[in-house]
This record gives C-alpha cells, structure tokens and sequence, in this order.
C-alpha cells in the first residue's frame, strides 16, 4: 500500500463516519417530529372527546344514584337512573314525570337532589282527601304506589304558572319530602326526566 493510499484511507472513514451521523441525527429529529405531531393530535382528541362530555352532561344526560325510599315502590335505594335533561330544553315537564329536581329552600352554594313524581302542573287544583290525591276535583289514578296516603289532607292549592306540585311515590306517613311540605316549585329547579333505570342490570326499564 503507498503513501497516498494510506492517507487517503482515514479520510474515507472519517467521511464515511460522518455520513453515517449524519443520518442517524436525521432519523432521530425525523422521529422526535412523528412523536411530537402524534401526542398533539392525542391532546386534541382528549380536549374535544372531553369537551363534548360536558357539553352532554350540562345538556343532554347525566346519571343519578337513588337515595333514600321516598319513590319506592317505583324506584329502590342505590339504583342508577338515566336522567335526561334536552328533554326540557325543547318541552316542558308534564304530569308524571319522574323528575329530578333541586331541593327548594336550600343555598346558592348547596346543592341537594330530590327525585319526585309530578302529580300537577300550573293552573292544576290540587287536593289530599280522604287519604287520596284529586286533581280538579278529580280522583287520581295512582297504579305506581302501594298505598293510600298515610299523611295529614292537603289543599286544595291552585297551582300558580311555571310551578309544578310534585311528591313521591311512598304514601306512608312522613316518607317523602315533597310538596306537601315545601309547596309547588318552579320550573328551574327541575334539572331532567328520569327515563330509565340502568343499574342494577336486572332491573333496567323505562320509566
């Protein structure tokens, strides 16, 4: 091998190792750029998948765990409801209707949830007599409770505009919270409509 050979020979190697750095630096900032553009294009399908959840939970639906026995025999303690909540952006609530409400006299900052049937609507007189409920004087058909209505007579009370008169299913004595005691609310603490029972499995229905 000559000189000039020799010379020649670390040359081409340095050449070649530049080469080769070069492309690695190339392939690793390729692959930096493919990660970058992936994890932004995950963050933006979590923003808009969790955007549209709440846009669903403030509007359209949310679920809600019973408590208590005040709707029984219809609805039990620790079932899940469906609550829909579009259906009084476009209607208005209507006699029975299981309805999720807000408890009245409590404060802006407490939130308390009551679930109740509604038995009258505005312009509606409603009346407890004789252990029965009257609606314009008359008798109510009540296929979803169990018993007469244990507590003291009501009324008659004329429902006023915008308000609804609403009790739970449970007749027997001082077990519902419901209008009897707090009178008629307003249609803004009506939160939704309870449509369906979803948990437990065997248990799921509409309402």
């Amino acid at each position: 091998m000559s000189l000039e050979d020799q010379n020649r020979k670390p040359s081409n190697e340095k050449a070649g190792i530049s080469v080769d750095a070069g492309l690695s630096a190339h392939t690793v900032a390729s692959n930096r750029s493919n990660w970058l553009a992936e994890l932004l294009d995950w963050s933006k399908t979590l923003v808009v998948a969790f955007a549209v959840v709440l846009l669903l939970h403030f509007f359209v639906f949310n679920l809600s765990k019973v408590e208590g026995h005040s709707m029984e025999p219809t609805l039990t303690e620790h079932e899940w409801l469906f609550v829909n909540k579009f259906v009084y952006l476009v209607g208005k609530p209507m006699v029975g209707d299981v309805v999720i409400l807000k408890e009245p006299d409590m404060g802006e900052d407490e939130e308390k949830f009551l679930v109740k049937r509604i038995v009258g609507v505005s312009g509606d007189r409603i009346e407890i007599h004789n252990k029965q409920l009257y609606r314009n004087g008359e008798l109510v058909d009540e296929p979803y409770t169990d018993s007469l209505i244990e507590d003291m007579s009501y009324g008659p009370e004329v429902i006023s505009e915008g308000n609804y008169f609403v009790m739970g299913d449970n007749r027997h004595a001082r077990a519902s919270l419901d209008s009897r005691t707090f009178h008629a609310v307003p249609e803004e603490l009506i939160r939704g409509r309870a449509d369906y029972i979803l948990w437990p499995y065997k248990k799921i229905r509409s309402l």
